[in-house]
């Protein structure tokens, strides 16, 4: 037996290496390919040139599909943080019939508002609205799609927050108002972090609602602007692509990294008592 386990060693550790490779290349090929003078699609390393990045600098429209993504994602963010806590804090304190239905039935829901096949109830809603080509259409459905799911998270933490604090607060004589900002929000946090970066996240890197909903090129965020940097024909503009994809994953990483610093991350919060 223990030769048996011994000898099945290295082609475990030839495995993970192969597998390790495989994840790595791209992650290279994104880092290598924006600075190189002739880009490819196979990992190769050439003389170093910002030409690509020259020539995003030169393209308006791609500029301004930044500010665009961070008003979409930053909007969406703060009003899913913000309605979905104070949800989240209402289901949990209050006891009534049904109430874990409404949470099963949240989380089956919470992928089809920003899917497929509601696109054309969403534009229709949109349309008769006169939000198409707005920010704030796009903001409002990307926050219904991602509040159930905000919720069915924050339900737990707000669940394991000591109801002995609150009556603390309210001794104190702390308005309601008061014990959730002071008492509630603070304490789960964790959850919080959570919610914002997975929101920010999807919100940054999805391209049908706003490719349906915005209509200016002066609107439109990242991931729709980056197909402008196709030839006429078709063919894909590999150097100022990976260069464009190279900006484009920045701000999640520093949000992610400052979020997870600041705050923390974990999907089951609170203090238990």
């Amino acid at each position: 037996m223990m030769r048996t386990r011994y000898g099945t060693r290295p082609f475990i550790l030839a495995a993970l290496v192969l597998i390790g490779v495989f994840f790595l290349l791209p992650l290279l090929w994104l880092v290598s390919t924006p600075f190189s003078a002739e880009p490819t699609l196979a990992v190769k390393f050439s003389q170093p040139s910002l030409g690509n990045f020259l020539k995003i600098a030169a393209n308006r429209t791609a500029l301004i599909a930044f500010k665009n993504s961070l008003i979409l994602s930053g909007g969406a963010m703060i009003l899913v943080v913000v309605l979905g806590s104070l949800a989240a804090y209402s289901l949990s304190r209050a006891n009534f019939s049904g109430k874990q239905a409404i949470l099963s039935v949240l989380l089956l829901f919470s992928s089809v508002v920003t899917g497929v096949a509601a696109m054309v109830p969403i534009y229709t809603l949109n349309s008769r609205l006169h939000l198409i080509d707005t920010h704030i259409g796009v903001i409002l459905i990307f926050a219904a799609g991602f509040l159930p799911t905000a919720i069915f998270i924050l339900k737990d933490f707000m669940d394991r927050i000591p109801r002995a604090y609150e009556e603390a607060a309210l001794v104190d004589g702390s308005s309601p108002v008061q014990l959730f900002r002071y008492v509630a929000f603070p304490l789960a946090r964790q959850g919080l972090a959570v919610i914002a970066v997975l929101t920010f996240v999807n919100t940054w890197s999805n391209f049908l609602v706003p490719f349906v909903l915005i209509r200016s090129n002066e609107k439109i965020p990242i991931a729709v602007a980056i197909y402008q940097f196709f030839s006429e024909v078709g063919i894909p503009r590999i150097g100022v692509i990976s260069a464009y994809s190279l900006l484009y994953t920045l701000p999640v990483l520093v949000i992610y990294f400052w979020i997870s610093r600041r705050y923390g991350f974990g999907f089951f919060g609170g203090i238990k008592g």
